[in-house]
């Protein structure tokens, strides 16, 4: 990979990894609502669970929905489907108590590694990702090369989101103002999945 080919990339990378996406709202919503350390395995769960997205699209899982384009669109209505019950879940949370996992504690490193590959955003970024900055000549390597910095960029981001949270928390101050916050950004998911209700009918 050149060096104008790594710059682009990592610019891509950054503005892909910071927009707001299920994941970031979701980090948002796990920072406001348990705090930094209990949302840690979250947020490693998606830099786990994306590489290995990652890299698998990479080394030939993409191909597979090529050829059987109905396992994308089953796949896409699930992770739209499991989008939606976790809006519902943040829509009816308390203001004391997570919603995330609708059982009183953020969520998991396997949870949120796991919700990657119904996550519509983290698609997106990972077969654009792929189709844009690999270089044939050395496919393999800049796959993995690519699944790396991926990682590495979008850490910051997911702090940032986090800390964003604890931050907002201070400001919130009452269950009452918690409750609000929780319903925006369960509103926010739902917004985030417009792009997928409108490839559906396209």
């Amino acid at each position: 990979m050149s060096g104008s080919l790594l710059a682009a990339f990592v610019l891509f990378a950054f503005v892909s990894s910071i927009t707001p996406g299920p994941n970031n709202i979701m980090l948002l919503a796990s920072g406001v609502n348990y705090g930094w350390r209990p949302t840690l395995p979250h947020i490693f769960g998606i830099k786990v669970g994306f590489i290995i997205m990652v890299v698998l699209v990479g080394l030939g899982f993409g191909q597979v929905f090529e050829r059987s384009p109905m396992v994308y669109v089953v796949l896409k209505w699930l992770g739209t489907a499991y989008l939606l019950w976790l809006a519902w879940k943040l829509f009816n949370a308390g203001g004391s108590v997570g919603p995330i996992t609708g059982e009183g504690k953020p969520m998991s490193f396997l949870q949120a590694a796991a919700f990657q590959w119904v996550n519509p955003k983290a698609w997106t970024m990972s077969v654009a990702a792929i189709a844009t900055y690999t270089v044939p000549d050395a496919f393999t390597t800049s796959v993995f090369m690519v699944a790396l910095i991926y990682g590495l960029v979008g850490l910051p981001s997911s702090v940032f989101w986090t800390v964003s949270g604890v931050g907002l928390k201070r400001f919130l101050g009452n269950e009452r103002l918690v409750r609000g916050f929780n319903v925006a950004m369960a509103l926010l998911l739902i917004v985030s999945l417009i792009p997928t209700f409108v490839s559906a009918f396209h």
